[in-house]
């Protein structure tokens, strides 16, 4: 069982997430913001972390960068979620260390495949 962890600022898509990913057998943590998840972060080892792009106090680039320094994060996948396709933005995540990006909205197949070939059913 690997633990997961969801940053996203919207409440609706905190609960589409949960919806999905309580079919795996996984451990879900929430976060509402970047602030939040990076707080969380450092008291738990996550396995794969799901980060909006824009939220309050500290949007998911910044959270990625921040977990990066983080020896324990070096290596953790880490996918920004938008509902933008904007190639710079996208460019601008993988330089900041995201592993790649979703764009919103996003099928429940799509996100179950990704945590499956990431880190496993």
């Amino acid at each position: 069982m690997a633990n997961i962890l969801v940053v996203d600022d919207q409440r609706a898509i905190r609960g589409m997430f949960k919806a999905i990913l309580k079919a795996t057998s996984h451990d879900v943590d929430y976060a509402e913001d970047g602030a939040i998840a990076y707080a969380a972060a450092k008291g738990k080892v996550y396995d794969l972390i799901l980060a909006d792009m824009i939220m309050p106090n500290m949007d998911g680039l910044e959270l990625t960068q921040k977990l990066r320094k983080l020896s324990k994060y070096e290596d953790t996948p880490i996918f920004i979620v938008s509902s933008s396709s904007d190639d710079d933005k996208k460019q601008a995540a993988r330089q900041a260390g995201a592993n790649g990006w979703i764009v919103k909205p996003v099928s429940a197949d799509k996100i179950l495949k990704l945590v499956s070939q990431t880190i496993g059913s």
